[in-house]
């Protein structure tokens, strides 16, 4: 049965139109699980530089970012604005997509969280079950959902939430892509009245269908490069043009760094 929250106090700031909880991935990760365990209807956002730059020029965008649910900073840009120039006791920490992913499923198997998967193609999300069933033993996969690549539109929601009603699921994981996985997500969490995280490239990952960075080059702020040099031809616009209107963004909007803090 859906709660209204899971009763913890976030604080928050904003970078450029976009407001960020202030957490860390270990706080990130039981965030996530509670919401599932409680049955918390909440979108959870992993929000990187190019969310920040769409959000800046789309105003459609920008309403879902603002709108219920939670943003976390994913990409080490996004801490950084968050605690530059700020005094603060609990700065804040990044929560990496793909990190908080593999968190989630291994720590949420003492709650026994049951997993939707929803996105990808077919033979991704076969090879992602079979890597995670291997890797995290008694996980419970509650479903999995491979939506035509379609505009969105009713149809396309109410296939999704037909899907994940015919489960146990607690927790939908959404992969489609920014920014159509924070509009899905919003929506599914509304509809399906289960918590959804939108997670990007996570299924990819722990599939092994696309290469992930390096530790040491996710941990050295330097990820989008390896990312941009793997798939050019798909990414080169998000993160030259989308890096110049992130730090526009981003200088513009530092007087709203300092925002309520909000119970979720």
């Amino acid at each position: 049965m859906s709660t209204s929250s899971i009763g913890v106090t976030l604080e928050r700031r904003g970078v450029g139109h976009i407001p960020f909880g202030v957490t860390t991935l270990q706080g990130a990760t039981q965030t996530v699980i509670e919401a599932a365990v409680k049955g918390v209807p909440m979108p959870i956002r992993l929000s990187n530089a190019y969310c920040v730059a769409l959000a800046s020029t789309d105003e459609n965008y920008r309403a879902v970012m603002n709108g219920p649910g939670v943003n976390f900073p994913d990409g080490t840009p996004i801490p950084w604005v968050m605690n530059h120039g700020t005094r603060v006791d609990a700065p804040a920490g990044r929560v990496r997509g793909p990190s908080l992913f593999v968190e989630v499923l291994d720590a949420g198997r003492r709650s026994n969280v049951g997993h939707f998967f929803l996105g990808a193609t077919e033979e991704t999300l076969t090879r992602l079950v079979e890597q995670v069933s291997a890797r995290f033993p008694g996980i419970r996969i509650a479903g999995t959902y491979s939506p035509p690549f379609s505009p969105v539109t009713e149809d396309f929601y109410a296939q999704c939430v037909s899907k994940i009603r015919k489960t146990d699921a607690q927790i939908v994981w959404v992969a489609l892509g920014t920014p159509k996985q924070d509009v899905v997500g919003a929506t599914i969490a509304e509809m399906a009245q289960l918590p959804t995280v939108a997670v990007g490239a996570a299924f990819d990952f722990l599939a092994g269908t696309v290469r992930e960075a390096p530790e040491w080059v996710q941990n050295s702020g330097t990820e989008w490069l390896f990312r941009l040099a793997t798939e050019p031809r798909r990414l080169w616009r998000r993160y030259l043009i989308g890096n110049f209107q992130f730090l526009r963004a981003a200088y513009y909007g530092r007087g709203l760094r300092n925002l309520p803090a909000i119970e979720i």
